[in-house]
């Protein structure tokens, strides 16, 4: 874009489109007085900045336009194209959102957190309706890693790589937070898989469950992906994440009442597994001597066979000569 397009501001530094000079220098006085930060600004800043800067639809979609050709003008994301800005602007979106919600979070609710392979499922797809729940896009929910979540209070609160906050408050009735509830049951599987790896121990685990402390997760385990696919052995590839298009169809098909029915497998109690004892072997004190005789023996017996394998040779040699002459002389 060439200068004469473009307005310096000179608090911010910046060169601005000056068909968004207008737009933007509203957003940059409001942050200044907010005590907000204009570049790089957060989707949540924005939703504030909507709500408190009532206009028509179009009016903040022109501002939301504004925001957004700064921030990538300058190599950062659109804060505006995410799910909590669209909210903001679209009531209708909102009301069918809120409806749907109300139904995962319902669905995630009656999934089975104990038993095998059900609590295992059950667990990982409750977290995934209550995520799904906020909003955000499969995309960014399967983008998430274990780091992108932390419980505040009774509060969770979930961050995406595009940088969009959700924050999942408690029931105002009851004081009760299912999302919380369901993070801690999945986060103890994979507690439990960072210090018992494999899926017998896990299995005798969800068969009994008892609650895992959370301890703080160390480098390679907050970069793990948050939701991983579930190999029908109950095998979890901590590194490989779910696709966007496994998790739409999990959700339709929870949402459906049609999701694959895991049903809890007997699972035998660890002291009641029958475990194959080895007997104990003593051996004799001349064992060594006589297998090092033996050796030596059968050395000496077999090193003619050298030359026995080469007359074989040289006989086969001679008889596959002497056959394709005849052959010839047909």
């Amino acid at each position: 874009m060439t200068g004469t397009d473009t307005t310096y501001d000179a608090r911010t530094g910046l060169r601005i489109p000056t068909r968004y000079r207008h737009d933007w220098t509203l957003f940059a006085d409001w942050c200044d007085a907010a005590d907000r930060k204009p570049l790089r600004a957060d989707p949540e800043t924005l939703a504030v900045f909507l709500h408190e800067n009532p206009a028509t639809v179009g009016t903040q979609r022109r501002r939301l336009s504004a925001i957004n050709a700064v921030h990538t003008r300058y190599g950062y994301p659109a804060p505006g194209r995410t799910e909590t800005v669209r909210r903001h602007l679209d009531t209708a979106r909102a009301q069918r959102h809120d409806r749907l919600a109300c139904l995962l979070l319902q669905r995630a609710g009656e999934l089975p957190t104990a038993g095998w392979p059900s609590g295992l499922f059950g667990r990982r797809d409750a977290l995934l309706l209550v995520l799904a729940a906020t909003g955000m896009s499969f995309t960014d929910l399967t983008r998430l890693r274990r780091r992108d979540i932390r419980i505040g209070g009774n509060i969770l609160v979930v961050t995406t790589q595009s940088g969009d906050r959700f924050r999942l408050q408690p029931d105002p009735d009851t004081g009760d937070n299912l999302a919380v509830s369901v993070y801690r049951r999945w986060a103890q599987v994979q507690a439990f898989l960072d210090t018992n790896p494999g899926t017998h121990l896990l299995r005798q685990h969800l068969t009994d469950p008892a609650d895992i402390v959370l301890e703080p997760l160390d480098a390679s385990q907050a970069r793990q992906p948050l939701l991983c696919p579930i190999d029908r052995w109950g095998h979890l590839p901590f590194e490989q994440t779910m696709t966007p298009q496994s998790v739409s169809t999990l959700v339709r098909a929870h949402l459906s009442g049609h999701a694959p029915v895991r049903r809890a497998l007997p699972v035998p109690l660890q002291d009641d597994v029958d475990t194959c004892v080895e007997p104990e072997i003593e051996l004799d004190s001349g064992y060594y001597e006589r297998g090092t005789a033996a050796r030596s023996r059968d050395h000496k017996v077999l090193e003619d066979l050298t030359d026995v394998f080469d007359e074989i040779e040289a006989r086969t040699d001679a008889l596959l000569q002497d056959l394709m002459g005849m052959l010839e002389g047909l």
